[in-house]
């Protein structure tokens, strides 16, 4: 009985360390999430469905620390078989923001777009 009573301490030890290590990993994921760089993109990079349109909620992941929102779950095999082509869609969206963000303020017609 000696031994059956270690075997179950050892048993219950290890399940403490393995729900430790996966709070501790789930905390990790989160904390990468907030992390990640924001999709931005109102519509699915797979199918162009709106996102939360007849779908329902988006499926939300990280994919190499940028967040990705597809319309559904299904779109993720597409998206997996082809993540480059994906990825330089989103690219492409974030230099086309970017450059539409910095260019000058043209409310003062002929002013160059200086502000006062």
């Amino acid at each position: 009985m000696k031994n059956g009573g270690k075997l179950c301490k050892s048993v219950t030890g290890a399940g403490v360390v393995l729900a430790l290590v996966v709070l501790a990993s789930a905390g990790f994921a989160q904390e990468k999430a907030e992390k990640a760089k924001p999709y931005p993109l109102e519509t699915c990079v797979v199918s162009g469905e709106k996102l939360g349109g007849d779908m329902g909620k988006p499926y939300v992941f990280i994919y190499q620390g940028r967040e990705i929102k597809l319309c559904c779950q299904g779109c993720l095999k597409a998206f997996d078989k082809e993540p480059a082509k994906y990825i330089k869609k989103l690219e492409e969206v974030e230099k086309a923001k970017a450059k539409s963000d910095s260019a000058p303020d043209r409310d003062h017609e002929g002013q160059g777009g200086h502000q006062h």
